[in-house]
């Protein structure tokens, strides 16, 4: 007779109450899913609007032809460049040789041998 009266103030209890969230609450229920849900769509849409490209043309996917330079006393790297590209603007054919020989700061030496772009 116990399980039925059991049963019976089982049925009788009220419902239970809702469960009511605080500002901070609903922040972090809300904000947080929704700040790693747009993350996410920001990463995507990064990665779908910008596609590899490796060139426009074939002559770009030629490695750039280079001469091998041995450094005088007295040189420079404008002089260098103006000898190795006179219709180029020096500056530009610098900034190559700078970089096809990873140089620090652009220093260079007499008797140090340097890549030169040919064209």
């Amino acid at each position: 007779m116990s399980a039925i009266s059991t049963f019976h103030e089982f049925r009788n209890t009220p419902a239970p109450t809702r469960l009511r969230l605080t500002r901070r609450g609903r922040i972090v229920f809300f904000g947080i899913p929704a700040m790693l849900l747009l993350a996410a769509l920001l990463s995507l849409a990064g990665f779908i609007n910008s596609p590899a490209k490796a060139s426009d043309t074939r002559a770009q996917l030629q490695p750039p032809v280079a001469v091998t330079v041995t450094v005088q006393p007295g040189q420079s790297l404008w002089g260098i460049a103006g000898a190795a590209a006179p219709e180029r603007d020096p500056r530009d054919v610098i900034a190559e040789i700078i970089q096809l020989n990873d140089l620090r700061g652009g220093r260079i030496q007499p008797g140090q041998q340097l890549f030169v772009p040919a064209n």
